[in-house]
């Protein structure tokens, strides 16, 4: 038994199971005493299952009867989580061991901290970065900081970022409460962006935290034509949604500048899969847009902090190479 704060985390998985050892042993070994792990399985045909009841029987093993998305598993393990911290974490990561610790007392420290976003970086290639949180800008466009870059120190300081990547945030649980858990219309790519911006909406911030420290096989689990279909028409869904009408008096002329450039350029790549499913991805997105007003309408009444405030947490606009 122990006072430390139950400390949740919650593992999507879809025929993963070739990445559970690494994974699950891993948090086996952290340092933190109070940790609840917690597998949504997507109706997995590999065995992950089986595979998970025999050899990690602690491990709360929430099983799905389809294939409900990342989005989906991960809201259905957040409503079996207990802990008052909920961190996402991708079946296809290892976590150092004093990932959990790290975690807990950045947002110990900082009681404005929804969010805290660890530093990832890439499992075969250990000195370099996935991400070190995640940016927006104003016209538009979500990135991962650091991103292919080597690390040699650039991103130590712990400091305030836009959001978490959804391979490893962690939410702090009263933050959810108020603000909702994932969106499900996202299904895969994005959500990420789109709960940090209303968290950011809300008054609560983002915190990066270098001692945190994740490695992923980047892409093992997704990626691809199927990642360029989500992220052309999610990017959408996050503006239409999240994205306050001063702001777009004021940028957008650059956001749409921005949506067109990425059309040109798909339409320019048209031979190639993945840019045809990120203009496939796009034109859904404007043809479902309808469904996100209400949604706006719900964030928008939500909103807390000044347009001032807001816009400080924006990136600049990324220069055209």
């Amino acid at each position: 038994m122990t006072d430390a704060p139950l400390f949740s985390v919650v593992i999507p998985n879809w025929n993963g199971l070739r990445f559970l050892p690494v994974c699950l042993d891993a948090l086996a070994a952290q340092t933190y005493p109070n940790v609840e792990v917690i597998i949504a399985d997507n109706a997995s045909t590999d065995g992950s299952q089986a595979f998970i009841r025999q050899n990690y029987p602690a491990v709360v093993l929430v099983e799905l009867s389809e294939n409900r998305g990342f989005t989906g598993a991960c809201n259905a393990g957040m409503q079996a989580a207990r802990g008052a911290y909920v961190s996402l974490l991708n079946n296809d990561t290892e976590v150092d061991p004093g990932w959990v610790a790290a975690v807990v007392d950045a947002f110990e420290r900082h009681p404005d901290a929804g969010i805290v976003a660890s530093k990832m970086l890439l499992f075969d290639k250990r000195d370099h970065i996935h991400t070190a949180g995640d940016f927006f800008t104003v016209d538009g466009r979500a990135g991962n900081r650091g991103v292919w870059q080597r690390d040699d120190g650039q991103f130590d300081a712990e400091e305030y970022v836009f959001s978490a990547c959804g391979g490893s945030p962690t939410y702090r649980r009263v933050m959810l409460d108020q603000v909702g858990l994932l969106d499900d219309d996202f299904f895969f790519s994005l959500e990420d962006i789109d709960l940090g911006w209303r968290a950011q909406l809300t008054g609560w911030r983002c915190l990066y935290t270098p001692r945190a420290v994740v490695y992923h096989h980047l892409s093992a689990t997704g990626g691809g034509v199927t990642a360029s279909y989500y992220d052309g028409r999610n990017l959408i869904f996050v503006l239409v949604k999240n994205y306050p009408g001063a702001l777009w008096r004021k940028y957008g002329g650059l956001v749409l500048r921005a949506q067109l450039k990425l059309a040109f350029e798909a339409l320019r790549a048209w031979r190639g899969a993945a840019a045809r499913a990120r203009l496939r991805g796009m034109l859904a997105g404007v043809w479902g847009m309808w469904r996100m007003w209400p949604k706006r309408r719900r964030i928008q009444r939500m909103r807390t902090v000044s347009i001032d405030d807001l816009e400080r947490t924006l990136s600049p606009a990324q220069r055209d190479k």
